[in-house]
C-alpha cells in the first residue's frame, strides 16, 4: 500500500469514529438503523460505479 493510501485509511476509520456513535443513538430501532444503511449503500455503490466509468 502506498503512503496515500494509508492516510485515506486512516482518516476514514476517523471519521467513522466520529460518526459511529451519534448515528448509532440516533437510530435505535432497527428497522430505522436497516434503512439509513440501505440508502448509505446506494449511494456508495452510485459513487464506485461513477468512480469506475470514468476511468
Amino acid at each position: 500500500m502506498e503512503t496515500d493510501q494509508i492516510m485515506s485509511a486512516i482518516f476514514l476509520i476517523a471519521v467513522l469514529a466520529l460518526i459511529l456513535p451519534s448515528f448509532l443513538s440516533t437510530n435505535n430501532k432497527l428497522k430505522q438503523v436497516l434503512n439509513n444503511l440501505s440508502i448509505w449503500t446506494i449511494i456508495v455503490v452510485v459513487i464506485i460505479v461513477i468512480i469506475y466509468l470514468i476511468n
